[in-house]
């Protein structure tokens, strides 16, 4: 499938204080990670740890809290996680949906898609 970015927007709750990033698409990932010392920048507190498990199966614990995302012309609250400094930003798989996005791995690329009330 190969792996792509696309630009983001990430800002405190009160939708005051915004930086621009380019996040890698992964929807291996349940939340959105960004580096902490980005979060810490926009005024964005920490909730609670969570729990996270790796790639490697390695289990490790990050802090969690919440940001605005403005992604694929949309405004969102999604949770991010709180990762080390200079960890490459990920959009997670429940931004995504929060977004009403998907994957367009053919042509890297997010596309906009219908929520679903069934």
């Amino acid at each position: 499938m190969g792996t792509f970015t696309v630009p983001i927007q990430v800002g405190d709750l009160a939708g005051q204080n915004f930086v621009e990033l380019d996040a890698l698409v992964d929807t291996g990932s349940t939340y959105t990670v960004l580096s902490k010392d980005v979060l810490d920048r926009l005024g964005i507190d920490i909730r609670e740890p969570r729990s996270f498990d790796l790639a490697d199966d390695w289990v490790v614990e990050y802090p969690v809290g919440y940001a605005s995302i403005r992604l694929a012309n949309q405004e969102i609250i999604a949770m991010v996680v709180f990762a080390d400094e200079g960890t490459t930003p990920l959009l997670g798989a429940t931004a995504l949906e929060t977004a009403s996005v998907a994957v367009d791995p053919v042509h890297q690329k997010l596309v906009p898609v219908h929520a679903l009330l069934k």
